[in-house]
């Protein structure tokens, strides 16, 4: 699979000189089949969704959107993302069930007057609200595991994609000190993180926060950076990319991030516009 890194900004975007390299948009990942030109699965729907309507090379979206949850920085993108909105466009967006509340109608709560001028029923193109339950199922000729993991303010999934070849982990958001300290005080490595992560390729993890941040800012719903390498260590990861950047994170503080992992094979800090053939 190939997979396109189109926003690892966490909260709010962080335009700005001194964010250019790691880039500002908020999470966003597009996936595409190795023998396919153009993603078919898209992770999130953040502002970096803007960045996955160039990789169409001129044509719509025809394909699926999956939300981890339905915080701002993972929905903002979609009424700005032009190969889904226009009339030739055929669009399945899932989300997690949360309560008795329709897809629709839970994605409408935040999109549509007087928060924004149209609700999701005025996207153009033939779109499809659906909700989603832990569990596996097929998308767009992926294979995807969904489980629920701890997060501040609504439900919340992390997904593992697998094309057959190739897995990946995509968990974005994630506050595992909810569950307990864990063995370094950064939280547990829990069932579900290490039933998502388990021998995966690639699992590109929150890493919001670092260990000295914990203390006073995990109650924010967020995992430090250490803690995503131990769970890659834990489930067998091969590569862990650190993603959902704090906003005021800057390009250099993030080198200095990556000089600290660089002596462990298979870490590295995730950075916007980033291509993986996996």
């Amino acid at each position: 699979m190939r997979i396109h890194l189109c926003g690892v900004r966490g909260s709010t975007p962080a335009p700005g000189a001194e964010f250019i390299r790691y880039g500002g948009h908020t999470s966003c990942v597009a996936i595409a089949h190795d023998d396919a030109a153009t993603p078919a699965l898209i992770l999130d729907a953040g502002t970096g969704l803007r960045r996955a309507t160039p990789l169409l090379r001129g044509g719509p979206f025809t394909g699926t959107i999956m939300l981890t949850h339905l915080h701002w920085d993972h929905v903002h993108g979609l009424p700005f993302f032009a190969a889904g909105d226009r009339d030739d466009a055929r669009v399945t967006l899932l989300l997690p069930g949360n309560g008795s509340a329709g897809a629709e109608e839970l994605l409408a709560r935040g999109m549509s007057p007087p928060h924004f001028p149209i609700a999701p029923s005025g996207l153009r193109g033939n779109w499809s609200f659906h909700t989603l339950a832990p569990g596996m199922f097929k998308s767009e000729g992926f294979t995807v595991e969904a489980q629920e993991v701890p997060h501040k303010g609504g439900r919340t999934f992390g997904y593992r994609v697998s094309d057959g070849h190739s897995v990946i982990a995509y968990i974005p958001d994630h506050c595992p000190t909810v569950l307990g300290p864990g063995p370094e005080g950064w939280g547990e490595y829990h069932s579900a993180a290490i039933g998502l992560a388990a021998g995966v390729d690639l699992l590109i993890h929150d890493s919001f926060l670092l260990p000295d941040e914990v203390a006073a800012e995990a109650s924010f719903g967020h995992a430090a950076a250490d803690y995503a390498v131990g769970l890659a260590r834990h489930a067998g990861a091969r590569r862990v990319l650190l993603a959902h950047h704090k906003p005021e994170r800057t390009d250099d503080a993030l080198d200095m991030l990556a000089d600290r992992f660089r002596g462990s094979p298979g870490v590295a800090v995730a950075a916007e516009g980033t291509v993986i053939d996996q």
